[in-house]
């Protein structure tokens, strides 16, 4: 699995962070000491919401390991470690993409895949998946999150997450700056009602914008659930997995990562900031390229022979014997 991917709580955090420290240096009150500079403004902006986003991707495979406990492995620990890691390495020759690490995690049934580089990725199964599952659903599970890696969907996300990012420390400032100025009639330079305005505006924008790069999670699943059909031949032990999965408990991922796991997602309002579509929605679309992959091959497989028509020719008239001219026939 995609595009994580695109990482935002720990974006949120970083990008905070970043936006405290660019504060206390005083740059905040070089782009509004004459007013706003909406240009400055706005290159100051995309450099702290890009580099929260890359800074957030680069080490994205050390806080999955810190965050979730998990353990790469190579294979020679058992039985399980050396069939889990030969799987993966079969289905990465197969997308293409170089040997991730393998790593295990205890914990209820999930799996995830992260990292900033297709050829350098992490893909990280927990107990609880594999004591759970069948190894053809969990080759599934598996083949779906190498479809992330190979979509670079991390790298997709942190771009995403980047754009967002920018919008929201943008606008957070020059709501800062009225609150500051307009509200508060401060004509001293930025005081602390700039401050926290700006620092909390952050927050909730940015909890905001995180459904759009949600929504944008939730698109990748389907392109990874195909890739896992792809990489096995059949959508069906990816049907199998989510099937299975409905019926579980899935573990709970930190909020960071929880956008790299195979989890569906809740109702309600909660939906919308869900990283995963419905296990159903998912299912139902691998059906349906299954259905549309079978009609393509029924229309590609030849007519049996006795029973082809020629264009623009009635089937029930009977075929006529060709007539030999007498003169050439001497």
């Amino acid at each position: 699995m995609k595009r994580i991917v695109l990482l935002i709580a720990t974006n949120l955090a970083v990008v905070l962070l970043l936006s405290i420290v660019a504060s206390l240096l005083g740059l905040d009150r070089q782009l509004t000491e004459q007013g706003i500079n909406f240009t400055a403004l706005l290159l100051f902006s995309a450099l702290l919401g890009f580099g929260g986003a890359f800074i957030s991707l680069l080490i994205s495979k050390w806080m999955a390991k810190w965050s979730t406990g998990a353990q790469v492995i190579d294979g020679t620990e058992g039985t399980t470690q050396y069939w889990l890691v030969d799987t993966v390495k079969r289905l990465a020759e197969r997308a293409g993409i170089g040997m991730p690490e393998v790593a295990m995690y205890e914990g209820e049934p999930n799996a995830f895949a992260t990292g900033a580089f297709r050829d350098s990725a992490l893909v990280a199964v927990s107990t609880g998946l594999l004591d759970s599952m069948s190894r053809e659903e969990v080759e599934a599970v598996l083949g779906h999150e190498i479809g992330h890696v190979a979509n670079g969907d991390m790298v997709t996300l942190t771009l995403i997450q980047g754009v967002v990012n920018t919008f929201v420390i943008f606008l957070s400032r020059i709501i800062g700056y009225v609150v500051d100025r307009v509200i508060l009639k401060n004509e001293r330079g930025e005081g602390i009602g700039f401050f926290v305005t700006v620092m909390v505006s952050q927050l909730v924008l940015g909890i905001f914008a995180s459904m759009i790069v949600a929504w944008f999670s939730r698109q990748r699943e389907f392109r990874a659930d195909a890739a896992s059909a792809k990489l096995l031949g059949t959508p069906q032990p990816m049907v199998a997995a989510l099937s299975r999965l409905g019926g579980l408990q899935p573990g709970a991922l930190p909020q960071s990562f929880q956008a790299s796991g195979i989890s569906g997602a809740p109702g309600g309002w909660g939906a919308l900031f869900c990283t995963h579509p419905p296990i159903e929605q998912r299912i139902a679309a691998l059906q349906g390229h299954q259905h549309a992959r079978q009609k393509r091959r029924a229309r590609r497989r030849p007519r049996q022979r006795g029973h082809r028509e020629c264009p623009g020719r009635d089937p029930e008239e009977p075929r006529r014997a060709v007539q030999r001219d007498p003169a050439r026939s001497e």
